[in-house]
């Protein structure tokens, strides 16, 4: 059934894709708060990847990619096409998607606006926000086989989950913090990249190497497009997270559009942030293939990097599902906001680690909204939206 329903939402919104891009092609898109091209790209970048693109690769990805004998799904390609095409290009496409529609279309139709789609878009907010907690809880103790025996959840790690949530809630009570923030996370992977270059040994014939297994996920995209089917469930598992980020990743970043016409803003999102995620992808594939290890100052500085871009991705979402709710710091008093995020969220977080929530429920969710807001549209507002031609009053540069 789930399978189905994934399916289902990935047809549909490859289709939508295509109908805006074509029928929108040259459309100015302009957001409430616009931002420079870069600090936008920042934003959606730091907001809508979590701690997974810096633990999963080498202590998990890479070793099940290259096991075909388990997983002869993975077969046709190398590992380091495999995982960039969970993570990069043509996924891209569905913050396209989420972002033109609350950019252009949300304003005018109002369809988050009713009551129950806002509430039950806010669970989901809340829901995958901790989901991402509960992701880091999960896998610290492989990142820190310092502390503990490398394998068990021991109570400094609850600790550490608790300071994130923490952070998170304060610096979600002023937007300032935030983009600030993502800026900062963008600047430090980068300089997480450099360093793990030069501490991987690989040189720059060796990198560019590496790089060029990318061209795997090019030659077979086409595979990458629906769900693969393998053994693990894997693919499966990406595309419900994709799913589940979309809606709301597309809500808060629509608002910093700052420009673009829509051919750009759909070019911009599949190829800037891909180019670093090839590179970072790359870099730790040498580790991997030549079995260099990460302990050390390198396993810190993927801890730090983490950490902040669990903030970030923490910090957006809050802002995001607060507001939609008038559960604002204006509102609440700081204090009453502060702890009511962060109990929210630290229950929640333990019940994803503990299985009781699964992030395939709250993609096949996600998939219903969609099909739902589409529906709507057709149904009630599909000559005031065919005949948009400009951005909604207010929203110009």
């Amino acid at each position: 059934m789930l399978l189905s329903i994934l399916t289902f939402g990935i047809i549909m919104a490859f289709a939508l894709v295509i109908f805006i891009t074509i029928k929108w092609w040259n459309l100015t898109l302009v957001g409430k708060d616009p931002v420079p091209l870069m600090v936008f790209i920042a934003i959606l970048f730091t907001s809508g990847l979590d701690v997974g693109l810096i633990m999963f690769p080498v202590a998990f990805d890479f070793p099940l990619y290259a096991d075909v004998a388990t997983n002869p799904t993975f077969g046709f390609t190398n590992p380091l096409a495999i995982e960039f095409g969970m993570w990069g290009f043509l996924i891209w496409a569905f913050y396209f998607l989420t972002g033109f529609y609350f950019c252009v279309i949300e304003p005018r139709v109002k369809f988050f606006d009713i009551p129950l789609v806002k509430l039950v878009n806010n669970i989901v907010i809340v829901g995958t926000c901790a989901f991402t907690g509960s992701l880091f809880l999960q896998y610290l103790p492989y990142y820190m086989p310092m502390v503990g025996d490398g394998e068990s959840i021991i109570p400094l790690f609850y600790v550490m989950t608790f300071l994130v949530i923490c952070a998170a809630a304060y610096s979600s009570t002023d937007i300032k913090f935030v983009k600030f923030l993502s800026v900062a996370s963008s600047m430090l992977f980068f300089v997480l990249i450099l360093f793990a270059w030069v501490n991987g040994g690989a040189g720059v014939g060796g990198f560019f190497a590496d790089l060029g297994n990318v061209g795997g996920y090019f030659t077979n995209i086409h595979r990458f497009i629906l769900p693969m089917g393998d053994e693990a469930g894997y693919h499966e598992f990406f595309l419900f997270w994709w799913f589940a980020w979309s809606i709301m990743i597309g809500q808060f970043t629509s608002r910093f559009v700052g420009g673009l016409k829509t051919w750009q803003f759909l070019a911009a999102l599949l190829v800037i942030p891909s180019i670093p995620l090839a590179i970072w992808f790359a870099v730790l594939y040498h580790y991997f293939t030549a079995g260099v290890s990460t302990e050390g100052l390198m396993n810190w500085a993927m801890i730090v990097v983490g950490v902040i871009f669990v903030i970030n991705s923490f910090d957006s979402l809050i802002r995001l599902y607060t507001d939609n709710l008038g559960l604002t710091v204006q509102k609440l008093g700081k204090a009453t906001y502060l702890a009511g995020n962060i109990v929210l969220l630290s229950v929640l977080t333990y019940a994803f680690k503990s299985g009781w929530l699964q992030i395939s429920w709250i993609g096949a969710v996600v998939v219903g909204i969609m099909a739902a807001a589409v529906v709507y549209i057709l149904a009630r507002r599909r000559r005031e939206v065919m005949a948009i031609d400009s951005m909604p009053e207010g929203q110009t540069l």
